[in-house]
């Protein structure tokens, strides 16, 4: 366990990274997180379990939930289990789900009582009020943490970045492009301005809709491993020689996330940002990547792999959509973002444009960003390129640099008795 000073004694804060896709948990100041686990868990009906009504005179027998956490849980095919995530719009939707998922992180994880260690948790910029307060209830009342702090992730990262630069001053501009949104979060001196956060559903999500758009167009089945019992090698692009698995009768939304699973997979070994508008032409002259499905079904992808992405920045592109689409591309994301801040601050925010999220990870992302914003920017303003600024889990030791130093810590945590209606107001700072 690593961690530092607290309250004079040796402690390890836990840090808890709650994300759209998953959730990275471990002792601060660590090189990589106890844990990365999936938001989505596989839910079963219980019959065996009994379920009480508030009235205590009486009890009734009814199913309750019982809840398959982790990945190796979630991809075991189960009659009638669910896939259902407690996150919506990047925050806390499902408390239940949320209390099972904490419950297994301590116990498989953290593999230490929560009452010895204070907790920092990362959140949304756009996180709302009564959210801030239950979960802090919750970790307070449930968990005993001796301290609590909420920060924004967006602040996180910012302070992070700017410090390995040796830029002291925390002013930047967060572009954080996920599963389920891209946002643009500013943050100056440390603070987030709230007024000028902007969001675009065009994200990670997205890229597997078109994804799945493309297979259907190229007629090939996307087969989950799930189903496959034994399979044979084929030549290019031959029919795949797979038999499918005797299964219990799984749910559509339990296929379909095994199914996302392998558009996921595509896009992180095949699909790529062009440095320049999409044109197909351009795109045919570029190398061809091979990839073989799950089921053994293999071809090549040439300009289908630009083309998959190319809506998170030309929105235009994109088919089926109605007329008058407004969706921001990732360039007009922060343009949009910078253009509601003060004139003043504008200058900081571009020269320090932070890109986070998985699908900055994609090649050529941060090159085609740095062109779209140099053609909307002027040219007396000076963009900074950030090249694979952040991994996922170094999370972990932006908490022990930034926040969980003595100094820090002590002073915006909440403490356990001090958790009454002004503290929990005093939170929202």
């Amino acid at each position: 366990m690593s961690g530092g000073v607290y309250g004079g004694d040796e402690v390890g804060a836990v840090v808890f990274d709650i994300g759209s896709y998953s959730i990275r948990a471990g002792y601060a100041g660590e090189d990589s997180p106890k844990a990365e686990i999936p938001t989505h868990m596989s839910v079963v009906d219980d019959p065996d379990v009994a379920m009480e009504t508030d009235d205590s005179e009486k009890s009734i027998k009814g199913p309750s939930k019982k809840y398959h956490i982790d990945t190796g849980a979630i991809k075991v095919p189960r009659k009638g289990a669910e896939i259902s995530t407690f996150i919506k719009d990047g925050m806390i939707d499902n408390w239940d789900m949320y209390e099972e998922l904490m419950d297994h992180i301590y116990n498989k994880s953290i593999k230490s009582e929560s009452n010895l260690h204070p907790v920092m948790m990362s959140e949304p910029a756009w996180n709302v009020k009564g959210k801030r307060e239950k979960l802090a209830e919750i970790m307070f009342e449930k968990y005993n943490v001796p301290a609590f702090f909420l920060c924004k992730n967006a602040v996180l990262t910012a302070c992070k970045i700017l410090r390995l630069f040796e830029d002291t001053n925390s002013t930047g501009l967060v572009l954080d492009s996920g599963a389920t949104h891209t946002s643009a979060v500013p943050v100056y001196d440390g603070y987030v301005i709230q007024q000028a956060i902007v969001k675009s559903p065009l994200a990670g999500d997205f890229i597997s809709m078109e994804f799945k758009k493309l297979m259907e167009e190229l007629e090939v089945n996307v087969v989950p491993p799930y189903q496959i019992k034994t399979k044979e090698p084929v030549g290019f692009m031959e029919e795949a020689k797979w038999k499918k698995k005797d299964l219990p009768e799984v749910t559509k939304s339990y296929h379909n996330y095994m199914v996302k699973d392998v558009y996921q997979d595509f896009a992180a070994s095949v699909v790529q940002v062009m440095d320049t508008p999409y044109e197909q032409s351009s795109a045919e002259t570029m190398p061809n990547i091979h990839y073989e499905f799950p089921n053994g079904y293999n071809q090549d992808f040439g300009f289908e792999k630009y083309k998959v992405c190319e809506g998170l920045f030309d929105p235009s592109v994109i088919k089926d959509l109605p007329s008058g689409n407004s969706m921001l591309s990732v360039g007009h994301v922060v343009t949009t973002s910078v253009g509601m801040c003060d004139i003043d601050i504008r200058p900081s925010l571009y020269s320090s444009v932070i890109v986070t999220g998985g699908n900055t990870l994609l090649q050529g992302f941060t090159d085609r960003l740095n062109r779209d914003l140099s053609t909307k920017t002027p040219p007396s303003i000076e963009l900074t390129k950030i090249l694979n600024p952040i991994s996922i889990n170094e999370k972990m030791t932006e908490a022990n640099d930034v926040k969980t130093k003595l100094h820090h810590f002590k002073e915006f945590s909440i403490f356990i008795q001090n958790l009454d209606k002004g503290h929990k107001e005093g939170g929202d700072r």
